[in-house]
Formats: C-alpha cells, sequence, structure tokens
C-alpha cells in the first residue's frame, strides 16, 4: 500500500511470535501486522496507564508531607546560618 509514513522492519522473534499467536485468539482475523499494530497500542495506553498512576501516587505523597516542617527552622533561621559561614 503506498503510503508517505515511514515504515518499521520487524524480525518475528519467538517472543514475538508466541505475543502475535496470543493476540490472535483474542482478535481473530486480523493480520500478523495488523495485530502487531493492535498490541503497540495497547501496550503504550498500559505504560501511559503506569506511569500516571506513579505520578499520581507521588504527588499524593507530597501532599501529604507538605508542610510537615513548617515552622521548624524560624523565621531568622537563613540570617543565622549565613552568619556561621566564613567570610
Amino acid at each position: 500500500m503506498p503510503t508517505t509514513r515511514p515504515r518499521i522492519m520487524v524480525t518475528e522473534t519467538d517472543e514475538l511470535a508466541a505475543a502475535l499467536d496470543s493476540a490472535a485468539v483474542r482478535y481473530p482475523g486480523l493480520s500478523r501486522a495488523q495485530l502487531l499494530t493492535r498490541l503497540a497500542l495497547e501496550g503504550q495506553r498500559v505504560a501511559q496507564r503506569v506511569q500516571e498512576d506513579r505520578r499520581r501516587r507521588r504527588l499524593d505523597v507530597l501532599r501529604e508531607h507538605s508542610g510537615a516542617l513548617t515552622g521548624a527552622y524560624g523565621a531568622d533561621y537563613l540570617e543565622r546560618l549565613r552568619q556561621e559561614w566564613p567570610a
């Protein structure tokens, strides 16, 4: 099929063949190329979901601990610290 898009050549390794065979059971009637496309898109969605979950967990932890040290150093802490530095 003519296209201006780049084409990608992939060697069907044993692992890829097994993945395509498994996908063929879930998506009967698709060609191996279509199955590969489907698997790539599914993998991207899963990876995106994992990244979003990880980001959400990190933000939850930050919110949980936000402000935990408020007031711990006092208003003039930085000034006192700087006075200890050599001139």
